[in-house]
Parts: structure tokens; sequence; C-alpha cells
């Protein structure tokens, strides 16, 4: 008999199982169920992303080999592969996102908070595109040759962990995404050149939220005031301007700011537009370079968990794989924080998938 818990069965101890099943009964995730529960196919799914499975195939024989550690994941026998097949189909996608902020709410991150003096909230909205072979998810149209989907994030510099997310078709432009969001008042949002969206930025205005992002070539706009940029850094203006075009005047009559920072490495000037109007230019400037920190967790998820390649080609089991690989994203980011050795992501997955 193993008289020892698996260190996968570690990682699933994080999870509140009282909180696990009554977000299952309110997702009927157990209706008709035959012996297959909802913890059974959530705990398969996190196998495939933390010991990096690429088949069904190998997350059911992955379990199988378990020599008598299932029960210690509170999983009777490892699924067939037809059975995890129906359930990731079937079984709705939503509870895996109810699952995820239930995840981020109950576990107690240690978050070191972000890398400037002023206590704004400070959060990063991007989008990441995951190609699709068109021929097996004909369903994710996104260009006649090619088939996508869109992942939305809205990550929190406190820690850079997700507190939103959104999966969409590859056609969903961002900045639909960004209107349907509820930020609070007096958070800062960094965001890229492709939200550009003169009734956001009024809208943002009116509610008290700040943004930083970076100006089109083509906008125009009237300079209000001069201000002197700091001796020292890269910063070569600060102006306070009015968009002077008709839809800027009509959506965004406020006052803005328009900073320009020499970026010595690519030898190009970077145009940022901001409705902050106290802060220092050199802040601003190293606020939106803090935004590449959400590109960073794109990769991540992309190289250390299976969101490339999926075991199912349904709209719902695409989804269910994407979630669950948010909430291991979420169980490796707290397992960092908490270790006491200083591992980086990359050598901490590392150790997961060899001794899972």
């Amino acid at each position: 008999m193993i008289r020892h818990a698996s260190l996968f069965s570690q990682v699933l101890g994080l999870f509140n199982r009282s909180a696990f099943q009554t977000l299952a009964r309110e997702h009927q995730m157990d209706f008709a169920a035959k012996g297959f529960s909802a913890w059974e196919q959530f705990s398969a799914m996190l196998f495939c992303h933390l010991a990096q499975a690429k088949s069904l195939r190998e997350i059911c024989g992955g379990l199988a080999c378990a020599c008598g550690k299932l029960r210690h994941l509170g999983i009777n026998d490892a699924p067939r592969k037809s059975t995890l097949a129906y359930a990731n189909a079937k079984r709705s996608w939503l509870f895996y996102q109810a699952l995820f902020q239930d995840t981020l709410s109950r576990l107690r991150f240690n978050r070191p908070g972000h890398r400037f003096r002023f206590k704004n909230k400070l959060l990063s909205l991007d989008a990441t595109v995951i190609d699709l072979c068109l021929s097996l998810f004909p369903w994710a149209k996104y260009v006649p040759t090619k088939g996508a989907v869109k992942v939305h994030l809205l990550l929190d510099h406190d820690g850079y962990l997700p507190v939103f997310a959104r999966i969409t078709d590859g056609k969903t432009h961002e900045v639909k995404i960004a209107r349907s969001l509820k930020i609070g008042a007096g958070s800062i949002i960094v965001i890229d050149r492709g939200f550009t969206d003169y009734s956001l930025f009024g809208k943002w205005c009116e509610q008290g939220v700040y943004f930083v992002c970076r100006i089109k070539s083509n906008a125009q706009f009237e300079i209000i005031d001069h201000r002197e940029p700091p001796q020292a850094g890269n910063v070569l203006m600060d102006n306070l301007i009015k968009l002077s075009s008709a839809l800027g005047q009509r959506s965004c009559p406020h006052l803005l700011r328009h900073v320009v920072v020499y970026d010595p490495k690519k030898d190009e000037h970077v145009v940022l537009l901001t409705n902050h109007l106290w802060l220092s230019a050199s802040t601003i400037s190293r606020i939106y370079k803090d935004r590449w920190q959400i590109e960073v967790f794109f990769k991540e998820l992309k190289q250390h968990l299976r969101v490339k390649t999926f075991v199912g080609t349904t709209p719902n089991a695409l989804k269910v794989q994407i979630w669950t690989a948010l909430i291991a994203m979420l169980i490796l980011k707290y397992l960092q924080m908490a270790s006491r050795f200083g591992w980086s992501l990359s050598q901490l997955v590392a150790l997961l998938r060899m001794n899972l």
C-alpha cells in the first residue's frame, strides 16, 4: 500500500473540495455522470497541463500507471479516453470559468505589490491569438486559410496575476471586451495601440479611470500647454493636449497628456497618450514599459502549459482546456510565491513534471 501522497495529490490539496462540489452542483456537472465525476475530469485535465500530456491517450495512460496513488487524488480508476473526451465535449466550460474565479479568491497569494510608489491599482489589458487548424476546428474561422481563438486577459501587476479572462473567436476585437469591463475608479490600466477608441477613453475619464497607451500616428490633437521634461532620462516631450478631430472632440473632450519617450534599444520614439496629469513623465514611461509583463504571461502560458495543441476539437472542449490551463497557472504562481528557493517558473514546472 502506498503510504505517502504524491506531488500531484499535494497540488490538488490546494483546492477546497467543499467549494468545488458546491460549484459542481450549481452547474450540474455531475448530472448523469455515470461514475465519472467533475472532480475526476478536472484532475485529468490538470494532469494534462502539469505532465505536458499531448493526447487523451497520454492523459489516461499516465493516470493509469500511478501505481495505487489514484486514491490520494480522490479518483477510483483512471478514465477511459472516450469517457474523458465525452465529458470535455458535453460538460459546460462555464464551470471552469467559475472555478478560476473561486480559486483566485480563495488562494492567499502573498502579492509583493507593483514596483511603483503610487498606491493606485495597476492593470494591463491585452489579448493573444491561439492558432488552430481550420480542418479540425471549422467553427473557429479567423482568416480563409486559418482558424483561431483569442484569450483576452486583464493582468494585475500586484504579483502579475490574471483577474479577468475571456475566450472569444479570433475575429472579436479587443475594444469590444474592454468596453464590457468594470474598472474601479482610481485604477491605472495600460493598453496597446490596438485599443484606441475615443469613446472608451471618454468613458474612462468620466469614471475616474486612468489609462496609458500608445497614440496612433494619424491622431489629430491640439497642444494646450508645454511642460518641461526631466533633465535626466529619455523623455523628450510632455504636453497637455485636446483631441481636435470631430470624433475626438465629440467622444473625448477631456484634457489629455502627450508624452514622447526615446527608446535607445529600438532607436525609435514611443508616443504615449494618458489622462493622468500628475504623475511624472518618466513614471508614465515606466508604467507603459511594465505592460510587457502581460506579454511574458502569455509566453509562459503557451510555453509551460498545453494551450497550443488540444485533446478535443469541439468549442466546449477547447474552452475547458484553456480554462484549466489558466487555473493551473494560478497554482504555479501560488507555488512560486510560496517557495523559499527563489525558483523561476520554468524550474518549478520542470520539477512538477518530473516528479508528478
